[in-house]
């Protein structure tokens, strides 16, 4: 699987459950598209969840917003997919690049509704896109660019409260997320260890994604922060690995239980369940 289709995958993956999420909350949403237009899938495959969940549509508008900067071919190609779209769906295909975004999201009417957006670039993303996306409430979005672009200071800077990004090991490219929810985070990076590619750790060895894994290199990052931070709850550590490192919630677990058992780092309380709450501390000769 090319690094573009993992994105595209990770994106519908993502959209097939915020969209009903979403909709449940809300009457209304958006689904906004940024690319090059040249691969028709990633439009495709949104219009086909969203004819999916027709029926969880009643009384509830989507707007999906494809902005293909490239393919005068893509309007043609999704005429079929768009025709069989109940009323409750609006489509709006429009040229130009993901800096058109702003513009967009206001014609469409897309102010103080859940915005679900995907963005990808050659090498970096539009920061003025970026913010847009942000700007939705509940906003998030799944961005893809070039390995030298780090994209978890660009998301957190346009706004969103929560940012990821990995770098894949193998293709030159990168992967980043922004959400507001710790859940939507979580989901987000298990489906990246689902994708079947590897990422790079942070110490930027190759890193194969398994149910379980070396604790070590995210032992020692988890160090590393802890001698940054000082004292960390389980629960700051936990997202710490989610959005700084490559790594899952429960590896941090994993890492931090092997670190308490040789005496790495200490906790308060003591004794019981390794819970969010449960105060974490590096031991003098870690530090």
């Amino acid at each position: 699987m090319s690094t573009d289709a993992v994105g595209h995958m990770l994106f519908v993956r993502h959209l097939e459950s915020w969209l009903p999420a979403a909709l449940r909350r809300v009457r209304r949403a958006t689904v906004a598209l940024g690319y090059d237009g040249v691969d028709p899938r990633p439009a495709a495959e949104t219009l086909r969840v969203a004819g999916e969940h027709a029926g969880r549509l009643r009384n509830c508008r989507l707007t999906v917003l494809v902005l293909a900067d490239g393919s005068e071919e893509l309007p043609t190609r999704l005429g079929a997919a768009e025709a069989r779209l109940p009323p409750e769906v609006a489509v709006h295909l429009m040229p130009g690049p993901p800096s058109r975004l702003p513009v967009a999201l206001r014609a469409a009417g897309a102010a103080g509704a859940p915005v679900l957006s995907y963005l990808e670039a050659v090498d970096t993303v539009d920061p003025v896109a970026l913010c847009a996306a942000a700007a939705g409430r509940h906003a998030e979005a799944l961005v893809l660019a070039g390995a030298g672009t780090p994209l978890r200071p660009a998301l957190a800077d346009a706004g969103f409260p929560l940012a990821t990004d990995v770098e894949l090991a193998d293709a030159g490219r990168r992967i980043g997320f922004g959400t507001g929810s710790d859940r939507s985070l979580e989901t987000m990076k298990e489906s990246l260890w689902a994708a079947g590619v590897r990422y790079r750790d942070p110490h930027g060895v190759p890193l194969s994604p398994a149910p379980e894994v070396d604790p070590e290199p995210l032992g020692r990052a988890l160090l590393a922060e802890l001698a940054r931070q000082g004292p960390r709850t389980v629960t700051e550590l936990r997202r710490y690995a989610v959005t700084g490192t490559a790594y899952r919630a429960v590896d941090a677990l994993r890492a931090l239980t092997v670190l308490l058992d040789e005496g790495q780092v200490t906790r308060e309380p003591e004794h019981g369940r390794l819970g969010g709450d449960v105060l974490v501390t590096a031991a003098r000769r870690a530090v």
